[in-house]
Parts: C-alpha cells; sequence; structure tokens
C-alpha cells in the first residue's frame, strides 16, 4: 500500500460523514436501510434483478469475475486467472455494461468499461445484477445490464465485527475486515481488505506455467450516516482501490509488463422527508489513475489520470396512493488525460422524469431522460415496463427501453486518431418475463431483443486505426432461472440453476460476435445439517467463434467447471475450505489464455 492509500485511508474514516436512505414508499428514517442506489429498488420491478447476498459474496473468491460467473449469466473473458477481464452481458460489448457503486456509474472514462478482476467484492454487502437497458437511470454503457455494488445497513443494529482470513494454492491469500456500529441515530461501517498472489499456476496437460502472473490489491471502504432529525439524514460513502498485476505472458520470450492502478470514490448526501416529498442532493467525486509499464524492468510507463465531480438532485413527489413521481437534474464534470490524450474536459447535464404506479395486480414504471454537452449529440432515452400478476404465483413483465453509450476519451482525443464525430451508440430494447413464486419454488422464464445502432469500433485508415460508427448488432435470446429451497428437521436445502441461450449477430454479415457463446449456465446445491454446510458451484460456457467470419476451425471449446466448498459454524467461528475446477478441466475464456486446473483455499471466519 503507498503513502497515498495510507493518507487517504485516515481521511476517509477522520473526515466522512454518513450513508442513504432508500424507499418503496415514503415512510419514517427510522425504519429505513441506508441505501445509495434506491432506484435500482424502486424502478426496477419490470426487469429481473439478481440480488446477491453477503454470504453469497464470501463463498467466491474475492474477484467480482468469479463471483458473475457461477451466480449469473455473463461470460467472461479472462487473459488469466486474476489479469484483465471483460463481460458480455446478454449477447454486447464490455463496454455495453455499466458498473454502479452505490447508484453512481464507475466505468473508465478512457475506454469505457470495468475490469471485472480489478474490483474485490469483500468491499461490498450486496452485489445485484439488473439485466437489460438502464441508461436512464444510471447513464452511458447501460445498455446490456448494469452490475450494482452497493454498502447498504440499518440503523439501531449494536456493534458488529467480522473478519475473515483465506489462503490456497499458488500461494494466494485474502484477508477482510468489516466494523459496523450503529444506534437510533448513527451508522459508522469501516472495511478493509488485502489480496495478493504468486498466481504461477501449472497449465493442465503441461509443463509450463503461469508466468509473469503475480497480483496484489488493497480495498477501503467506509461509510457513515448521521440522523439529524426526523426529516433529515447525511450520508457518506468512500471506496479506495489501490492494485498492481503483472501481465501473464503467452510466450516466455516475451518482455515481462505491469499494470498499476488507484481509483477513489467518494459520494456525500442529504436525505429529507417532508410529507409526501422526498428530496435528495448527491455530491460524488471520482478519481481514476493508471500506470502501464512496458517493461517491468524500466521506470518508463504510459499514464492516465481523469477526475470526476458529479452533482445531482433527485425530488420525489407521491400525488396519490401507490404512486411515485421524480425528478432529476445532474451535472457530470470529467478533466482527463494520458500519454496519448492531452488535458480534455468534459461537462454532461441531464434532465430526468421517472413515474411508478400500482393499481391493484397491475402496476407500470416510465421514465424519460435527456443529456445536454458539447460533444456528441445525445438522444432522448425512455423507458416503458409494464407488471401484470395474473394470481398469486404467476407475474409477466414487459420492459421496452431506449439505451446509450457515449464516445470514451481514448475514442475522442487519442492523438492522432481520435474522432470528435462520433455519435453515441444507441440501442432499443424489448424483454418480456414470466415468473412462477410457489412456497418453496422459484422459476423464470425471460425473453430478450435488443437492436444496437452505430456501433464503435476501432478499424484501419492506412496505417493508422481509428474508430467509426460502422456497425449495426442485434442481440436476442432466452434466459430461464430456478430455485428450490426446503428444510427438513435440521437438514435445510437449496438449490439454484440458470440457463441463458444468446444470439448476438453483426447485421452486416449476419454473423455471430467474437467472444459470445450461444450458451452459458451456472448453478449450485447447498445443504445444511446443524453445523456443517457443504455446497457445489457449476458454470458452463459453451464455444466461441476467434474470427468474425465464423471460421469453425478457430472457436475456444466450451468447458465445464465445478467447485466444492464444506464449512463448519461455531458460535463466532467458521472454518472452511473450497476445491475449485475439482475435474481439472483444461480451458480457456481467451485465446492462449490458460486457466489453472485443480486449486484450493482454507478460510476462517471470526465474527464478535
Amino acid at each position: 500500500m503507498n503513502k497515498g492509500t495510507i493518507v487517504l485511508f485516515f481521511w476517509v474514516i477522520c473526515g466522512g460523514v454518513f450513508g442513504q436512505s432508500s424507499l418503496d414508499s415514503l415512510q419514517q428514517l427510522d425504519e429505513v436501510i441506508v441505501r445509495a442506489d434506491r432506484n435500482l429498488k424502486q424502478f426496477s420491478n419490470t426487469q429481473h434483478v439478481n440480488v446477491l447476498n453477503d454470504s453469497t459474496i464470501k463463498k467466491s473468491k474475492s474477484s467480482l469475475t468469479d463471483l458473475l460467473n457461477f451466480n449469473s449469466l455473463i461470460y467472461f473473458k479472462e487473459n488469466g486467472l486474476g489479469m484483465v477481464s471483460s463481460p458480455a452481458f446478454r449477447g454486447t460489448t464490455a463496454q455495453q455494461t455499466a458498473v454502479v457503486w452505490n447508484g453512481i456509474n464507475i466505468n473508465s472514462q478512457f475506454n469505457g468499461q470495468t475490469d471485472f478482476n480489478a474490483i474485490n467484492t469483500l468491499n461490498f454487502n450486496e452485489i445485484s445484477v439488473r439485466s437489460g437497458g438502464g441508461s436512464v437511470l444510471y447513464g452511458s454503457g447501460a445498455i446490456g445490464g448494469t452490475i450494482h455494488l452497493d454498502n447498504t445497513t440499518e440503523f439501531n443494529k449494536g456493534f458488529d465485527t467480522n473478519v475473515m482470513v483465506r489462503y490456497g494454492s499458488f500461494n494466494t491469500a485474502d484477508m477482510d475486515f468489516k466494523s459496523h456500529f450503529s444506534n437510533e441515530r448513527l451508522i459508522a461501517d469501516i472495511s478493509a481488505n488485502y489480496t495478493f498472489s504468486d498466481n504461477d499456476y501449472k497449465y493442465v496437460d503441461s509443463e509450463r506455467r503461469n508466468s509473469n502472473g503475480e497480483f496484489y490489491n488493497v480495498g477501503i471502504s467506509a461509510r457513515f450516516g448521521y440522523k439529524i432529525n426526523s426529516k433529515n439524514t447525511l450520508s457518506y460513502y468512500g471506496n479506495i482501490y489501490d492494485g498492481e498485476r503483472h501481465f501473464s505472458l503467452i510466450l516466455p520470450s516475451e518482455t515481462k509488463t505491469k499494470y498499476r492502478d488507484f481509483n477513489t470514490r467518494q459520494l456525500l448526501e442529504w436525505n429529507g422527508i417532508y410529507n409526501r416529498f422526498l428530496s435528495t442532493l448527491k455530491v460524488a467525486y471520482l478519481t481514476e489513475n493508471y500506470r502501464y509499464y512496458g517493461n517491468i524492468n524500466s521506470e518508463s510507463y504510459t499514464y492516465g489520470e481523469a477526475k470526476t465531480l458529479i452533482g445531482k438532485y433527485q425530488l420525489g413527489f407521491r400525488p396519490f396512493q401507490d404512486a411515485y413521481l421524480e425528478a432529476v437534474a445532474d451535472i457530470n464534470h470529467t478533466i482527463g488525460e494520458g500519454s496519448s490524450i492531452a488535458e480534455s474536459e468534459r461537462t454532461i447535464t441531464g434532465f430526468s422524469i421517472l413515474f411508478k404506479h400500482q393499481i391493484d395486480k397491475f402496476l407500470y414504471e416510465a421514465t424519460l431522460r435527456k443529456e445536454i454537452t458539447n460533444t456528441y449529440e445525445s438522444p432522448v432515452l425512455m423507458s416503458l415496463g409494464l407488471q401484470y400478476k395474473f394470481a398469486p404465483n404467476y407475474t409477466l413483465h414487459i420492459n421496452g427501453s431506449r439505451n446509450f453509450r457515449i464516445p470514451t476519451y481514448n475514442d475522442l482525443y487519442w492523438a492522432g486518431s481520435g474522432n470528435l464525430d462520433l455519435k453515441p451508440e444507441s440501442s432499443y430494447q424489448l424483454e418480456l418475463g414470466n415468473t412462477l413464486l410457489f412456497e418453496n419454488l422459484s422459476f423464470s422464464v425471460i425473453g430478450f431483443y435488443n437492436d444496437i445502432t452505430d456501433m464503435i469500433r476501432w478499424l484501419p485508415d492506412g496505417s493508422v486505426w481509428r474508430p467509426d460508427n460502422t456497425k449495426e448488432v442485434v442481440t436476442y435470446g432466452v434466459e430461464t432461472r430456478a430455485g428450490y429451497e426446503k428444510t427438513f428437521g435440521q437438514h435445510q436445502f437449496k438449490i439454484f440453476a440458470n440457463y441463458g441461450y444468446t444470439v448476438s449477430e453483426d447485421q452486416t454479415t449476419n454473423k455471430q460476435l467474437i467472444y459470445v457463446p450461444y450458451h452459458k449456465a451456472s448453478g449450485a446445491l447447498n445443504y445444511r445439517y446443524k453445523r456443517l454446510s457443504v455446497y457445489w458451484q457449476t458454470m458452463f460456457a459453451g464455444e466461441v467463434f476467434l474470427l468474425s467470419d465464423n471460421n469453425p476451425r478457430y472457436v475456444l471449446d466450451g468447458y465445464l467447471i465445478n467447485n466444492l466448498g464444506i464449512e463448519y459454524h461455531f458460535k463466532t467461528l467458521l472454518l472452511g475450505t473450497q476445491v475449485h475446477n475439482i475435474f481439472n478441466e483444461n480451458y480457456q475464456s481467451m485465446a492462449n489464455r490458460y486457466m489453472p486446473g485443480i486449486h484450493y483455499n482454507f478460510y476462517i471466519n471470526f465474527n464478535f
């Protein structure tokens, strides 16, 4: 951890105030869970949201990739274990998946995406996957879906501390500390984690080892909440990430490289409830800083840094019973520069209207947004969702939306290549879902269709590559989810399974996009008897094409990965072990980037 991390850590602890509230109806503050992203629950009734709680998070490795690989239908392209990882969500690109931290979009200002192996899940106690478009709520990139990283807590819960230590193969260790205190007026949460690994695993069916793959990262989070009176609450959220990765080599003769990134996120809120009105003022400050060393034996590097200031005001009003109207005004100002980008500024101002109304068994929600900026022409964004409960155990929903992705700093300003005339990518989506809920069983089937135009891609222009709006892509498919939970005396069973079929076609060639599998499935079985728990995780990804012409000679084979975990629960202590890739599958999710075979870890979790 560098000096800047240490200084900022103490600043977060000592200088922070506060955490936020969320409500499905206007209610008293002392009944409210502190949640910065209230619109995730308020305006997602007609789209699928999968919420992963703290216990599910701790059953996975600390990377966001591993958690979502086994608990969602997102396909991940990894350049080796712990290396750069990017998603294909419903057949879209990595830039078309938005990552949202406590309601704030944190995708990179430079390349427009988030590296999912650079997100340590131990920083968060709730992670949600929202499928489908969400640009009205979460801005650029929310086309395939959004991933939500949330720190939620409640008032009047007393004092609680949790310490987890995990150690395993390849000299890999995770250490996590969380402490929480709350009474009727105050909330204070602090968490810190450290992960490192030599990451020198042996390739399956080979004598070679993963070379130059070591990494470490440090994460620090804080949230504080203070209830001024029955109508007003002040809230603060802070997060720091400091990491370094050496990039794994394909060939032993290659030059060793490494990458460092240091990111900070801070959010301050003032929440007020006044009769039928809910007022929320937010101020967020985000920094992004990376350095790439083309030779780890040299001090030379390329870099990029961006600073973003966000101001947002939300005014909610309940005009009548079971209806909610919200007006939003926000401004986003970013200053960025890098080795190939001169210092550039961008200011985006947005205005949104959101409305939801429940009429007996029928619910509808509608949203509208318009952005104003001088760097591109923004389309009018909108969504309309309908939900009807035909029976106590059967619900049907339909949702249509227009979404977009803005050109990134690299797209616009890269020296000698940037294109200031780029249009935002635009997407029209439709989703139809059926949900069955019984006492112990849940089942859903969702169909989706997504038409994306003005897709930005970099193409050769003589000896130079330049970005242009050239491609149209249509994605469509079906997703099924099933869950079963039953208790027999002291025996508890939980099982879930997901399956998705996805077509993602370039409309110019009618070919499937590369690195998008037609088939993806995941599932888990959990069994508990008294103090003993056993769980099994499984994930299947079908073959993917490596070339845009879908030449069948150039594909990556599909693979099936299985993990086994065992835990024993004492009163304040949990002991566990995990076996990953238990059948020693030889697989890659990116060409020539081999993943590890069977490997292990052991963990201890103290709670007091």
